[in-house]
This record gives structure tokens, C-alpha cells and sequence, in this order.
């Protein structure tokens, strides 16, 4: 413990080399530095991005420093005027025709849409934002034993999934709850967030299957094809937290990425932050009242023979904080991860090839874990030279 005490308080005094801040490389500095070394002994920490906040840091430890390309102008300077927005989409109605039309516009032109009168209640989403910062608010000794880089745990606390493969680390901390198959024994999840994230779960298994009828229909589909094919029957809720930064121009909550998933359902607080990539463009996506986001994930658009696209997304840092979002991530059933996809039939014809190889999900995801997040999509890997 006090090797970890020591560890934290040395940051408090650290400068960061002018050349490193302005984006340059200085032959000197990259010598002296052995970045492997430092983000290791951040990880035995285990205390992730609220450890360091906590410590009382004023200058980010250099492996969170992003490259020139990966920095964002703040605030928000260069996304797009208020008049260019994700899609708004009252489900009120049902699973209507109308409904079923807006999506279709939505998943082809955007990958993004926000839903509003989902029938998920703003009580519950509420307690789930709370339960996250509950969790990531406790004590680091109280965490740290939920803290794991194993993917194969149901729940672990964890800094960065890729902080080991990476070059540079984001500004978050995440815990993650797997429901294989859409289950999860309750006594594995933290007391202080267990109700809340056990109703939330409830009401996302809810909403997806009224999803998977809606998109089935959007894609001129029998409205069970999703559902039949199992491929979003295991979820993953990931459960995000952004302290507040004292350097954000220097570094990024989550750099610009498109999700591994047939479909996320995100929910975010309302600090903002979220950014999407549409028309060579980046566009703020300002929290709305009651609002659920739902994005197309690159299993998807691999299904979908780039009918429909994953389209990148990432989140600013910022100074004020934290900021609490909470990520549901669809994915085939167990039995279907060593089961080969390619381009549904319904989306190939001697006029329209497909555009990518059969995969497996844990090739796929082997793929995407070993490469990290470097601001370049994973789904490209695995496209056919035509």
C-alpha cells in the first residue's frame, strides 16, 4: 500500500517536457522515458484515473498525453452548429410503421439515434448513474478487489481495457458486468450498485427485444430474424467514469472508435461530452431529458454487408466532472461465439458481393483487444480485397 501512496504522490510535482505537450517528439526526452515501466506501476496501483485525481495531481502523467491528432480544440470548437443533429425518436408509438421508418432513416444516414419515450424509467436510469458513481467513488481498497485485466471475469474493475497495448491511456476508469446469455448470478455484482444494476439490466433486455423486432423490420426483414440468429443474446454493461481532468486539452475520455457489438445502448449524464463522426464532421451529442442512445456496432455492419455502418464515436475530457455514462453492448449467445458469421444472404447477390470474410466473435474480438484503441476501426481488418 505504501509503495502505491508513494507511486500516486509522485505525480503531484511531475512536469510534463514542453515538447511532449506541444505534440512533438524530442529525441532527449524519449530516451529518458520508459513509458511501459510507468503505466505498469500505475496499473499495480489499482486505483486507476479517480487514484491520481485523488492524490491531488496538477499535470497529467505523460502516457495519458495524447498525440496533436487526437486532441480535442475545447469546447467544442470545430463540431457541428446546433442545426445538425443525431436523430430524436419518440417510441411512444410502438413498433409501428412509423417508427419503423424513422429508425430505418436513422441506422442508414446516421448509425446513432436517440430514443425517448422508451418505457424504461428515468427513476431507474437515474439509480444506475448513481450506483456507478457509488462504485467508483468508495475507497480504492474497497475497489481494488474487483480490480482485473481478465476478460474472462463476470465483473472486474479495470483502467483502460487496453492501457498494456495501447501508446496512450484514456481518462476513465470502468467496472463491467457480463450477462452471458443474458444472465448474471447477483451475488457476483458490488453491494453499493447491485439493485441498480440489476433493474437497469432488466429493462435493457427488455428494450432489446423490441429493438431487434423494430431493426428487423427496418431492414425489410421478418421481424424476429435478430432474434433468431442469437446475435445479441449475451450483454455487456459497461459502467464509465470520467473524473474531472486539470489538463483536458491534452488529453480524451475515449478516443474517436467505433464499437465491437451488434448494438449499444448508452446512457449518459447530463455533463456531456459524447461526439460523433457524421459527414466529416464531429457533432456534440448534448445530453437530452429521459433519452437513451442507441448505436450500430461493426458486427452489425459486417451482418449487414455495410448496409448499415458503425460509425465512430469518442468523448471529451473535461474540467468539470465526473461525468457518468453507462454502456450496454449486445453480443452473440455463447453458443454462437465459435460459430462463423459473414454478410447475411438477405444482403449479398451477384450485384452486390460480400464485402467481408466469415469471422468468429472471438476472432473477432481477439483481434480488437490485441490491437486496442488506436482511433482506427477493427472491422477493416477482415474486409475482402475485391
Amino acid at each position: 500500500m505504501q509503495i502505491n501512496s508513494i507511486y500516486l504522490t509522485s505525480f503531484l510535482t511531475m512536469e510534463v517536457p514542453p515538447s511532449v505537450a506541444s505534440g512533438a517528439d524530442s529525441g532527449d526526452d524519449q530516451y529518458d522515458y520508459d513509458q511501459a515501466k510507468e503505466v505498469l506501476e500505475f496499473d499495480e496501483t489499482k486505483a486507476g484515473v479517480k487514484g491520481l485525481m485523488d492524490s491531488g495531481i496538477v499535470h497529467l502523467p505523460r502516457f495519458f498525453i495524447q498525440p496533436l491528432e487526437h486532441r480535442v480544440v475545447l469546447p467544442s470548437e470545430g463540431s457541428a452548429s446546433i442545426e445538425v443533429q443525431v436523430p430524436v425518436i419518440d417510441f411512444r408509438g410502438g413498433e409501428g410503421g412509423e417508427i419503423v421508418e424513422e429508425i430505418r432513416r436513422a441506422i442508414e444516414t446516421w448509425g446513432f439515434f436517440q430514443l425517448v419515450n422508451h418505457g424504461v424509467p428515468e427513476s431507474i436510469m437515474e439509480e444506475l448513474l448513481e450506483g456507478n458513481r457509488r462504485f467508483h467513488e468508495q475507497p480504492t481498497e474497497v475497489k481494488r478487489v474487483f480490480y482485473s485485466r481478465d476478460p474472462k471475469k463476470r465483473v472486474r474493475f479495470f483502467c483502460n481495457g487496453d492501457l498494456l497495448v495501447s501508446k496512450v491511456a484514456k481518462w476513465r476508469d470502468s467496472v463491467s458486468f457480463e450477462y452471458h446469455d443474458s444472465t448474471l448470478d447477483p451475488e457476483e455484482i458490488p453491494q453499493v450498485c447491485r439493485k441498480a444494476v440489476c433493474e437497469y439490466m432488466e429493462q435493457m433486455l427488455e428494450l432489446r427485444e423490441k429493438l431487434c423486432r423494430v431493426l428487423s423490420a427496418a431492414l425489410g426483414l421478418s421481424e424476429n430474424y435478430l432474434s433468431s440468429i442469437k446475435c445479441m443474446k449475451t450483454a455487456t454493461l459497461l459502467c464509465h467514469y470520467y473524473p474531472a481532468c486539470p489538463e483536458p486539452d491534452l488529453t480524451i475520455g475515449a478516443i474517436k472508435h467505433s464499437d465491437p457489438s451488434f448494438l449499444t445502448i448508452l446512457l449518459q449524464d447530463t455533463i456531456g461530452g459524447l461526439q460523433v463522426f457524421h459527414q466529416n464532421q464531429w457533432v456534440d451529442v448534448p445530453p437530452t431529458e429521459g433519452a437513451l442512445i442507441v448505436n450500430i456496432g461493426d458486427l452489425m455492419q459486417h451482418l449487414t454487408n455495410d448496409k448499415l455502418r458503425s460509425v465512430e464515436h469518442r468523448v471529451v475530457a473535461g474540467r468539470i466532472g465526473p461525468r457518468a455514462s453507462a454502456a450496454c453492448f449486445f453480443y452473440p449467445s455463447t453458443d454462437r461465439e465459435c460459430k462463423s458469421y459473414g454478410p447475411a444472404k438477405e444482403f449479398v447477390s451477384d450485384n452486390n458481393l460480400p464485402n467481408y470474410r466469415e469471422i468468429t466473435f472471438r476472432e473477432f474480438m481477439a483481434y480488437h483487444r490485441a490491437k486496442g484503441q488506436d482511433g482506427k476501426p477493427t472491422l477493416p481488418h477482415f474486409r475482402l480485397q475485391l
